[in-house]
């Protein structure tokens, strides 16, 4: 039977259904107005392969995920525009109700494309009030809830074991892990909403005791859960962030209404990292389903990505550990193709297909032991079972694996025109003349196919998606994936380097700005297309194929802007690097008064727009200003490549450009060299795109959270500024 991680208990228990036969399963869902992010989806694959694991050993399982609709869509998120997605759609006249139901389809979706089992019921949270009400009225009853001016709160001094599932079980812990301002309608800081009164010009709101209102965050699931599986149950699934405070609550008001436990077994899935960091909206890496579609990987791929790590560890998803995933999975496919296609009357050997299964299973319910199951399939696959057994096993194995690995038999079939072409190929080479058959298999793959040859002979199969995409260019996922040339010797008087995603128009006049005003000194351009789609690649592409002084690196996903920069340095070779941005036009020639402005002693960086700031928090601009500044901005960032060997590369925690300049100025400063603007530089800034297109609540966030990261280390740092340095 299945052993999991029990988070309450903190030990491995054995999942034991409370009712004979039949395992009651609440899985918390996603938040739909949004897109949810495969960090998300991660989590829920990890309920899917439970729920799958459990029934194919015979037990039925009633899996619930609830719907967090716009009961909590924060009304001053509508008003500021924080998510220019849903104000568009308030533009458009959509209700909160419409734009919740869009995204639900879109998460539905996404769970088809994963092959993730739908859940037996997806109840919505606005269907669901006045069982969310029956409970806060239950527990203010009991003592348990106290009403302030229209707010409901759970005293969390009544309920002694709040923190059993989180561990913050001290007073000074749950202070510090909620992290959330004073509300002096609380009687202690640690208590959480439970109703909370409808401040004025709220649209969704609902009428209650307290008045009108809407239901805190925690309420939903209990009133959800306990609706639909009863007041006991056996297993609640959710990511690790929601151990505190959501899952804490959840047990607190539940227990606190029923008197009793609810849950048995809570389990949790870590996070998935990408490129390295906890994925989040604000840090530019959360990534949903249609960027992996993007770049015509299958999804299954992503599935069988998540199975070479424990649900219960971190995994760092990376586009080339995903293209990773997607080579072995058709490598996988490609074996169950050839056993389908191997001549033989053998049936399957019952006693062989009895052990395998058993120690597959061994694997699988031991804590949910997916990379172990993944590696016992490709044992058994490179094993000397015959084909029918494998492939007998393979769809034993693939009940709980999810793959959809038996697609494979069809999807591969060709017509008999291909398969014509592929015979006649087989002839040629058996009579040697390989020229001809290499002509028939070159058609062939232009066509679309591959082929594939072994000593059981020639196999023919539809080029995937993802393989049409990546044939003709190299693609990078991080900026360690690219070779460094800083110690190589110049090659050129100026590189220009330009990291470029999408505004292709910009781009292209960027570029050539640059060229223009060369006037005979050798120039190149080294240009990251960071996740481009469409027009912005190809016109890229054509234009290093006609231009040899023009470099291009594609990145397969939209890199955080510090890693995009550090690609173009370490590819740089010009004596001087000019880092250009695609909203600033080069008017004149530069070049010669920004090399007169490096050959300066203790030059550092030269550009045309310095800021200055008297005390590191407010950088102002020095517009018109010419001299000495503090910071230079990245429109136009010039330095001498020799200079990387001494300051290094850019901070990648950066994933915005707002304030990466300023930060890789100090670095520069740091190593005492200065910061020289001349305003009168012929360099003219158009309209930032990437800024313009950013709703304000999301350029404040972005903005702001670069900013910390410069104070956290330059803030102590005064003594580099121009005003405080002597002489």
């Amino acid at each position: 039977m299945l052993n999991l991680y029990n988070t309450l208990t903190k030990e491995i228990d054995e999942v034991s259904p409370l009712q004979d036969g039949v395992v009651r399963m609440y899985t918390c869902g996603p938040t739909v107005y949004r897109d949810a992010h495969i960090g998300n989806l991660r989590s829920y694959l990890m309920a899917d392969w439970i729920r799958r694991i459990l029934s194919a050993q015979g037990l039925n399982v009633v899996h619930i995920k609830n719907i967090t609709d716009v009961g909590h869509m924060r009304q001053e998120m509508l008003e500021r525009g924080e998510d220019k997605i849903i104000a568009a759609a308030l533009e458009e006249g959509k209700t909160p109700a419409e734009i919740a139901q869009f995204y639900t389809d879109r998460f539905l979706a996404d769970e088809r494309k994963l092959k993730i089992q739908p859940a037996h019921e997806f109840p919505k949270a606005t269907d669901h009030i006045e069982e969310m009400i029956e409970i806060v009225e239950g527990l203010v009853e009991k003592g348990y809830a106290y009403e302030a001016d229209g707010n409901v709160y759970f005293s969390v001094s009544e309920f002694p074991e709040y923190g059993q599932l989180s561990g913050n079980i001290h007073e000074a812990e749950l202070l510090e892990a909620v992290r959330v301002e004073a509300d002096p309608l609380k009687r202690d800081p640690r208590d959480f909403t439970l109703w909370k009164a409808a401040e004025p010009g709220r649209m969704v709101k609902w009428p209650s005791p307290w008045g009108e209102g809407f239901p805190g965050w925690h309420i939903e699931c209990s009133a959800m859960s306990i609706k639909y599986l009863g007041q006991k149950f056996d297993i609640h699934t959710g990511g690790v962030d929601n151990i505190f405070p959501h899952h804490e609550g959840e047990i607190a008001q539940s227990e606190g209404f029923t008197g009793e436990p609810v849950v048995s077994s809570w389990v949790h899935g870590q996070h998935l990292l990408a490129d390295g960091v906890k994925m989040a909206k604000s840090a530019g890496n959360s990534f949903i389903m249609s960027d992996i579609e993007a770049q015509g990987i299958d999804s299954m791929a992503f599935r069988y990505l998540c199975m070479t790590a424990r649900y219960n560890t971190r995994l760092n998803f990376t586009f080339t550990s995903l293209r990773a995933a997607q080579r072995g999975l058709q490598r996988l496919r490609n074996r169950i193709w050839q056993w389908a296609m191997e001549e033989d009357e053998q049936s399957a050997n019952g006693a062989d297909v009895e052990e395998w299964t058993g120690r597959f299973f061994d694997t699988v319910n031991s804590n949910l032991d997916m990379p172990g199951a993944l590696a016992l399939t490709w044992e058994m696959s490179r094993s000397d079972l015959s084909a029918p057994t494998k492939l007998a096993l393979v769809q034993k194995f693939d009940e709980v694996l999810g793959l959809n690995l038996m697609d494979v038999v069809d999807e591969y079939r060709t017509g008999s025109e291909i398969q014509e072409r592929l015979a006649l190929r087989s002839s040629l080479r058996q009579k040697r003349e390989y020229e001809g058959a290499d002509r028939v298999r070159s058609d062939l793959e232009d066509a679309g196919f591959v082929v594939e040859d072994d000593l059981a002979g020639s196999r023919i199969r539809p080029k995937a998606a993802w393989e049409k995409l990546t044939e003709d260019r190299d693609i990078v996922s991080s900026a360690a994936e690219v070779p460094s040339l800083v110690n190589e010797d110049d090659s050129y008087d100026i590189t220009v380097g330009i990291v470029a995603c999408n505004y292709v128009d910009d781009l292209k006049r960027a570029v050539s700005s640059a060229f223009r005003w060369s006037n005979g000194r050798s120039l190149e351009a080294v240009i990251l297309d960071n996740g481009s789609m469409g027009e912005t690649s190809e016109w890229l592409e054509g234009l290093a194929a006609k231009d040899a002084r023009v470099r291009v690196i594609h990145a397969d996903h939209k890199l955080g802007e510090g890693a995009a920069k550090n690609i173009v340095l370490k590819q740089s070779l010009g004596r001087t690097v000019i880092l250009l941005d695609t909203s600033a036009e080069i008017c004149s020639d530069i070049y010669g008064r920004i090399e007169e402005m490096l050959d300066q002693k203790d030059a550092g960086v030269a550009g045309p727009f310095g800021l200055r700031t008297d005390n590191l928090h407010h950088f102002h601009d020095g517009e018109g200003e010419s001299g000495e500044m503090d910071a230079m901005q990245a429109y136009c960032f010039a330095f001498r490549r020799s200079a990387l060997k001494e300051v290094g590369l850019m901070r990648e925690s950066f994933r915005f450009y707002r304030n990466l300049d300023i930060d890789y100025s100090f670095h520069f400063k740091e190593k005492g060299k200065r910061i020289l603007a001349d305003a009168s530089l012929g360099v003219v800034q158009h309209e930032h795109r990437v800024w313009s297109d950013l709703a304000e609540g999301e350029r404040d966030e972005l903005s702001l959270k670069n900013y910390r990261r410069f104070l956290e280390k330059w803030g102590d740092r005064a003594d580099l500024l121009v005003s405080n340095r002597s002489g």
